[in-house]
């Protein structure tokens, strides 16, 4: 059977030229980044261009660069990180839950926070961040992308509010990754996170941007690696190919490989609402990253299509891969305002840049099928808004 994965906001393949730059440090060059023989010199200046290679991404200093486990810890790395008792702290219902359970973590630790609401199109507005403000507030964490529904929030707004109050300000932009420009210096943020799995580098990478001047206390306590703000030997053949895969990412930008992963995205989208019956897409109104789409099919249970499709040969996914499992709608889609049988009938499908017409064709002829086939074995109120 042949397979198709619609499955990139959970993870991304690794790319054949990111696996040959990593290759040499995963069989050969051996070297700790920290000893100053030769091996040990020759891993440092390898994790020092990869470090360059996402400086350019981002638009920043190479000394801004921390390389992390991924972007769960560069989240509380950022958070935890600045936070401390008597502070107050900002956020959005809508974030990644590496985001979210941390500020339920201070919450429980006594420090002062606000989750604030969106709009039914998934987007927080910078007015409800300006009228959250407190003397006390040292932190706001928003998402740039969210990975769900692929929606894009207002982050330079809100970073110049940020800076007109003297706050810092941190985005998760794990999923704005090599789907759009990012520059630190536009946004106007002090902290930005990053993932490598998510734009075809090796899981288990991460990235955590810190503003210089940004005083950050270490979730870690060891060597003075990552000028002490991230204890820990450096894992030399996956920063290699983070670097690796921010260069592809940069390239992506501009040659119009983006451009095709829209059209991509909107023929998949155009050929389900017109195939299907009762259908939609979250969030459509909003400008979103150029892959990712969720969309509801009313008359069914969301998870069921995704296991008919999987044995199909369709990976999808019901919403964030960290919370698969889940009993509960998605915390997105239900902040959204959409009622649970709605959240329950909503599919992400997300896109990879190694997609192809073919996919797209092939995926518009099993689709619609499994929905019918679905829909005649489901209960008549089954995923409907009820």
């Amino acid at each position: 059977m042949r397979r198709i994965y619609m499955d990139a906001n959970a993870t991304t393949p690794l790319l054949p030229e990111v696996l040959e730059a990593m290759r040499p440090w995963l069989l050969e060059n051996y070297g700790n980044a920290s000893s100053i023989h030769q091996p040990g010199q020759q891993a440092r200046a390898a994790v020092e261009r990869a470090r360059t290679g996402v400086a350019r991404m981002l638009n920043c200093r190479e000394s801004e660069i921390v390389f992390t486990s991924g972007g769960t810890e560069s989240d509380n790395l950022a958070i935890f990180g600045l936070v401390e008792p008597g502070d107050h702290v900002i956020t959005s219902s809508i974030e990644h839950h590496a985001v979210l359970h941390a500020v339920e973590r201070l919450a429980l630790r006594g420090i002062e926070t606000t989750f604030l609401p969106v709009s039914s199109d998934c987007r927080v507005d910078p007015d409800d961040v300006r009228r959250a403000l407190r003397p006390n507030t040292r932190l706001i964490s928003i998402m740039m992308a969210n990975n769900e529904t692929g929606v894009l929030q207002p982050v330079e707004e809100i970073g110049r509010i940020a800076q007109e109050a003297d706050i810092w300000f941190h985005t998760d932009a794990v999923q704005a990754a090599a789907k759009i420009p990012i520059d630190v210096q536009v946004i106007g943020c002090d902290l930005l996170s990053l993932s490598g799995h998510k734009f075809h580098a090796p899981q288990g990478t991460g990235v955590l941007y810190v503003r210089r001047g940004t005083k950050l206390e270490p979730l870690f306590f060891g060597g003075t690696h990552e000028r002490q703000r991230r204890a820990g030997t450096e894992n030399v053949p996956g920063i290699v190919g983070l670097g690796k895969a921010a260069e592809i990412a940069v390239q992506s930008i501009s040659d119009g490989s983006l451009d095709r992963l829209t059209d991509l995205r909107n023929q998949l989208e155009s050929g389900i609402l017109s195939g299907i019956e009762s259908t939609g897409v979250n969030a459509v109104a909003q400008p979103r990253v150029p892959n990712t789409s969720n969309l509801y099919f009313n008359n069914l249970e969301g998870e069921a299509l995704v296991i008919a499709l999987d044995l199909k040969g369709i990976a999808v996914s019901g919403g964030s891969a960290c919370a698969s499992g889940a009993s509960e709608p998605s915390h997105v889609l239900t902040a959204m305002g959409l009622a649970p049988q709605r959240a329950r009938a909503s599919l992400r499908f997300s896109l990879t840049k190694l997609n192809t017409q073919q996919d797209i064709t092939e995926a518009l002829e099993i689709i619609p099928a499994a929905v019918s086939r679905l829909r005649e074995l489901a209960p008549i109120n089954a995923g409907t808004l009820g």
